[in-house]
């Protein structure tokens, strides 16, 4: 078992609404945090113990990602759920959502069972929107949140109208969130990377921005119609989608994935993993206005959007691959040290609007209350920016094949959290 772990002034993080201050902190062995100020370091002084110089570091609570995808949890060749819950640990994930898309789809009561993770983790589900994803008739909406989904979801495209009007009308939700995707496949015309000068350049099928525009204005006009529901768009990725956004008097709340704000079609080599998305990849003009939105709040959060494909998937054609990307996975995290240093360090976004983005407004958007430090909790996180590490495969907790950067140096790491089972807790250079 690890000793108790006496930080000497870290930056402390302790909940929305106040900024990140210098103070001690006191970790117990089985990862329980117990104390952080003065008290901490009276209590590291009477027990002995040789206090840990982390001035850099931030202690801060842990992250949540608003929709991920499993689909096989007990025998998955991409992913299960054991998998999973060890990647998102070590990334400081203490709260996973899963969208339903899943074999089978995940669209009633008894396909919402059996799925649950160990304290201090907390896995929670969305419900399916309509029957089978096959947006042809609605799911048993009241039944599956009697059954503990967190709200309901659709598919990676918007569902029609009338149906989404019809389940709205309904209101079977109540006040829980409906997650919908402003994507129409049919407008997409085969592209798969978002239409611009550098998608041509390349070679790649181009999506035309309107697959995103038009569905959102439709969107748009059902949530006028019923303010009441709790409407929640799930990936932009256009900026001309924000657009349509901004001129709202009350923009409704939205998601962006964590890669969207850090690859696009002019920046993202060739052979890379990274490619092939849903929504589509975006041009440097769409990743600089979502990383602009980002920073001024209306983005609501970021979401992992965790879709594994397996190696033999991967090894498909880029045009016959399925699309999706890893992002839980590496042993110290990908999502909070890329985001870091392109939030945090280049356009000097606040330590707490990042925590916005990757932990209270996921939160928030999920109907939770939002993550707080307390004392006797594992659900925090130790992070050093400045910490460097070669991203390799031998790093991987996850079983996924589409992991982006392997192979590249990468800055930040998350080196302890109170996540990880038992007393498994100690810094990530020690594990």
């Amino acid at each position: 078992m690890a000793p108790p772990l006496w930080l000497r002034r870290v930056q402390v993080l302790a909940g929305p609404g106040e900024a990140p201050q210098h103070q001690d902190a006191l970790i117990d062995a089985e990862g329980r945090l117990q104390a952080w100020g003065e008290g901490a370091r009276r209590q590291g002084e009477e027990l002995g113990l040789d206090p840990v110089a982390a001035e850099g570091w931030l202690l801060a609570p842990v992250l949540v990602d608003p929709h991920s995808v499993l689909e096989q949890p007990w025998d998955g060749v991409a992913e299960t759920l054991d998998s999973l819950a060890r990647s998102a640990a070590a990334g400081g994930y203490g709260t996973v959502a899963l969208l339903p898309w899943a074999r089978p789809w995940r669209d009633r009561p008894e396909r919402l069972q059996g799925l649950a993770w160990p304290a201090p983790l907390q896995l929670l589900l969305w419900g399916s929107f309509s029957s089978e994803g096959a947006d042809a008739e609605l799911a048993p909406h009241r039944d599956q949140l009697l059954a503990g989904a967190i709200g309901l979801a659709g598919g990676d495209q918007v569902p029609p109208l009338p149906l989404l009007e019809r389940g709205l009308l309904l209101g079977e939700m109540g006040a829980r969130p409906v997650l919908v995707s402003p994507r129409s496949a049919g407008l997409c015309a085969g592209g798969f990377v978002r239409e611009a000068v550098e998608t041509l350049r390349a070679g790649w099928p181009p999506d035309p921005v309107l697959s995103e525009t038009l569905p959102l204005q439709g969107l748009l006009a059902v949530a006028a119609a019923r303010p009441g529901a709790r409407l929640t768009l799930m990936n932009l990725s256009t900026a001309a989608a924000l657009e349509l956004l901004r001129v709202l008097d009350t923009p409704l709340p939205c998601t962006v994935s964590w890669w969207h704000l850090l690859a696009d079609s002019g920046s993202l080599d060739p052979a890379r993993v990274g490619w092939r998305l849903v929504p589509s990849l975006g041009a440097p003009r769409d990743r600089q206005a979502l990383l602009t939105a980002a920073v001024e709040g209306l983005i609501s959060a970021v979401a992992v959007h965790h879709l594994p494909l397996d190696a033999e998937e991967q090894l498909l054609p880029l045009d016959q691959r399925r699309p999706g990307l890893a992002g839980h996975g590496a042993r110290h995290g990908l999502v909070l040290p890329l985001l870091w240093r392109e939030l945090v360090d280049r356009l000097g976004c606040p330590v707490q609007q990042l925590w916005q983005l990757l932990s209270w407004g996921g939160s928030q958007l999920l109907g939770l209350p939002p993550e707080r430090l307390e004392g006797g909790s594992r659900r925090w996180l130790l992070f050093d920016p400045q910490a460097q590490w070669t991203w390799t495969p031998g790093d991987s907790l996850s079983l996924a094949a589409n992991q982006p950067l392997l192979g590249e140096r990468i800055t930040g790491q998350v080196v302890a959290s109170g996540l990880s089972a038992g007393s498994t807790w100690p810094l990530a250079g020690d594990c």
